[in-house]
C-alpha cells in the first residue's frame, strides 16, 4: 500500500495522542491525571444549547451558506466591534469547523508552494504541520534570549523574498504569555509595510489575568483597504469551553474570504447549521459565564505555579493568560518526549512534550482542570523526579515506592 510523501511527513498531534494514551490507561482503571488537556471543564453557555436545540427541534437541518448562516455572521460582526473596536462587513466573514479548519483553509488561499510562513517559537504544534499540508515551508523563529516574547530582529533576520505570512498567536499557547502592545505595534507596521500576511490567532484573546488586556491588531493598523494583511482567526473553542462543537472563524479582505469561500465549497461544503446555531447563541448571549470561566483559570494558574515553584530545578515563566504554562525542565531531561512518557509510565500524569512546540526540555501544563488534579499532578511529577522529595507516594489507592535514581 502506497502512502503518500506528503502524509508520511505530517506528524502525529501530540496532544491528541496523548490524550488516547491517557483514556486507554483509564479504562484499565488506573489514576490518571491529566495535565496536558487543552480544553475548559466549565459547561457550555445555556444559550449555545438552547440555540442548538431550537434548530434541531425544527426537523429542519440543510446546507447552509457555505461562509456561514447569516445570524452567526451578524453575531461575529458585532463581536468585532464589541471587542476589537473594527467595523467589518459580511463579506469579511467566513465560518469554519473550528479555528483549525480556517487555519488550513486560510494558507490553501494565500500559499503557493514554497512560500514561507513565519511561525514564532513557542507555537501551536499544528501550525508548521498545516503549513507543510499546503506545501509551504515553516520558519521558525526560536529567540535568542530563551525567552517566550518574540524580538522583531529574530523575525526580520528569517524573512526574505520567499515569505508570505507570519503567525502570531497571543495569549500564547503553550506559554501563557501574552506579547506587549510594543511588540504587536512593530509587527504590524513590518508587515504592513513588507506587504506580509499578519495572521492573528485570537482563540485565547479573552482569557487574560491580573487586569492585563491582549493587544488587538486592528488599533495599530494603518491600511484600513479592502487590501488590508491582517488577518484575524477565532472561534468559540476556548472562551465559550466549546470545543467540540468546531466552529471557528476568520476575518480578512474580501479578496481572501471570497477564496477561502471557493476552497471551502469543495472541501467541506459548510459548517454544520446546529453548530453555527449555536455558536451564534453563546455570541450573543449574556457572557458571564466568559469571565466566571477567566477567574477560575487565573485562581488555577495561581495554585499550579506555588505548587511549580516549590519544585527544585524548575524555571517557570508566569502565564499572562489561556490556561497553559511551559516551565523549564532541563535539569531533569534535555528531551522532552522521553520525559513526558516517562511521567505518564511511572507517576500516571499526562504532560505535552515541550519540543512539539519549538521549546525541547519543556512541557505544557495545563491548570484548566480542578485544584485537586492540578496539586496531585504537580506532587506526583516532584514524587518522579526530585530525589529531595520523599520516596513514597499513593497514587490512587495504591503505594507507590521511587526505585529509579
Amino acid at each position: 500500500m502506497s502512502i503518500s510523501q506528503l502524509a508520511r511527513e505530517i506528524k502525529e498531534s501530540p496532544t491528541l495522542a496523548m490524550n488516547e494514551k491517557a483514556r486507554l490507561l483509564k479504562e484499565k482503571g488506573e489514576s490518571v491525571i491529566h495535565l496536558g488537556a487543552g480544553e475548559p471543564k466549565d459547561k457550555v453557555p445555556i444559550e449555545a444549547v438552547l440555540g442548538a436545540s431550537a434548530k434541531l427541534t425544527t426537523a429542519d437541518i440543510r446546507y447552509t451558506p457555505t461562509e456561514g448562516i447569516p445570524t452567526l455572521i451578524k453575531a461575529i460582526i458585532r463581536y468585532t466591534e464589541e471587542n476589537y473596536n473594527k467595523i467589518i462587513g459580511p463579506e469579511n466573514v467566513i465560518v469554519s469547523n473550528g479555528a483549525k479548519h480556517s487555519l488550513y483553509n486560510l494558507m490553501m488561499a494565500i500559499l503557493n508552494p514554497q512560500d514561507e510562513v513565519i511561525i514564532l517559537a513557542p507555537y501551536w504544534v499544528s501550525y508548521p504541520e498545516i503549513v507543510k499540508m499546503v506545501y509551504g515551508v515553516p520558519v521558525i523563529v526560536t529567540p535568542e534570549d530563551g525567552r517566550f516574547q518574540p524580538r522583531m530582529e529574530d523575525i526580520i533576520e528569517k524573512v526574505g523574498s520567499y515569505t508570505k505570512a507570519i503567525i502570531v498567536n497571543s495569549p500564547n499557547n503553550p506559554s501563557g504569555v501574552v506579547y506587549s502592545a510594543d511588540f504587536i505595534a512593530e509587527i504590524v507596521a513590518f508587515c504592513e509595510k513588507k506587504g506580509i500576511y499578519l495572521i492573528m490567532d485570537d482563540i485565547y484573546h479573552k482569557l487574560i489575568f491580573d487586569g492585563k488586556k491582549a493587544p488587538s491588531v486592528y488599533q495599530f493598523s494603518k491600511d484600513d483597504s479592502d487590501s488590508s494583511h491582517i488577518i484575524v482567526i477565532n472561534g468559540v473553542s476556548k472562551v465559550y469551553a466549546m470545543t467540540g462543537f468546531r466552529v471557528g472563524w476568520v476575518i480578512a479582505n474580501r479578496k481572501i474570504t471570497a477564496a477561502m469561500v471557493n476552497i471551502q465549497a469543495q472541501n467541506s461544503s459548510c459548517t454544520s447549521v446546529v453548530v453555527q446555531a449555536a455558536a451564534a447563541g453563546a455570541l450573543m448571549g449574556v457572557q458571564s459565564g466568559v469571565e466566571s470561566l477567566r477567574l477560575t483559570l487565573q485562581n488555577n494558574r495561581d495554585v499550579m505555579l506555588t505548587e511549580l515553584n516549590a519544585f527544585t530545578g524548575i524555571k517557570t515563566v508566569k502565564p499572562d493568560g489561556t490556561f497553559y504554562c511551559l516551565p523549564d525542565f532541563r535539569a531533569y531531561s534535555k528531551n522532552s518526549t522521553a520525559l513526558s512518557k516517562f511521567l505518564l509510565e511511572k507517576a500516571l500524569v499526562v504532560t505535552v512534550p515541550g519540543g512539539e512546540f519549538g521549546m525541547e526540555g519543556h512541557l505544557r501544563l495545563s491548570y484548566c482542570g480542578s485544584i485537586k488534579e492540578i496539586m496531585e499532578g504537580v506532587a506526583r511529577i516532584k514524587w518522579a523526579l526530585d530525589p529531595e522529595s520523599p520516596n513514597e507516594i499513593y497514587i490512587g489507592d495504591r503505594k507507590m515506592r521511587r526505585d529509579w535514581k
